[in-house]
């Protein structure tokens, strides 16, 4: 999708909601009160813990930046995907969960339906030009039972929402700057993506799209 077309998906800052299966849905800018606040966090974050490039267990390193907070993180490398509680960089404790972040995660949830969500953990993924995310499912989780909640800040982005099978049919959702995205039950390992991100500009993030991810990992 070229800027173009992504200019004529932008919405002007009322909060909606759009059903992309049984238990899946966009919440168009229900974060976008909080996003300078979000914005202030993950610096806060990434001061304690870098953003580093990850390697997969096949050896290849990832093209998005990633960094953790909360009780556990998401790590990767030759061993394998696999939640920490220590960042293995530094050998520290993650740093906390910012208040913001786990308001924010817990209203979201429950604006769909999942209520009593906790997540103990917080990936952040930051995307530059040609960054992508290649369809996968979040199943490192010791259960299923709580949703994901995905946030969006900075440069658009196109995610892809498939099937519970690679090979499924997948839709392309565009999401903008303040855009959550919520999947649990049913719908919870559905493969997902992000195609390769396009040259663009925002006023908050420069260059960079920011994806905030919570998860119950224990």
């Amino acid at each position: 999708m070229t800027l173009a077309l992504f200019d004529a998906f932008e919405n002007e800052g009322e909060v909606r909601q759009e059903k992309l299966a049984s238990h899946a849905f966009v919440l168009r800018n229900f974060a976008l009160a909080q996003a300078s606040h979000l914005l202030a966090a993950i610096e806060v974050v990434q001061l304690q813990a870098s953003f580093r490039h990850l390697v997969t267990p096949g050896g290849l390193q990832m093209s998005v930046a990633m960094t953790n907070c909360g009780t556990l993180g998401w790590v990767s490398d030759r061993r394998g995907y696999r939640y920490a509680e220590s960042d293995p960089q530094s050998g520290q404790a993650w740093p906390a969960m910012p208040a913001v972040f786990l308001d924010l995660a817990k209203r979201a949830a429950a604006e769909v339906g999942f209520s009593d969500f906790t997540p103990e953990a917080c990936l952040i993924n930051r995307y530059q030009v040609g960054s992508r995310l290649s369809l996968h499912q979040d199943k490192d989780e010791e259960n299923y039972a709580a949703p994901i909640v995905s946030v969006s800040l900075g440069v658009p982005a196109m995610f892809l929402f498939g099937g519970l099978q690679r090979s499924d049919k997948t839709a392309r959702v565009p999401l903008f700057h303040g855009d959550v995205v919520v999947w649990g039950g049913p719908d919870r390992l559905r493969y997902h993506g992000i195609l390769p991100l396009k040259q663009a500009q925002h006023a908050m993030t420069g260059e960079y799209r920011f994806n905030i991810t919570f998860r119950k990992a224990g």
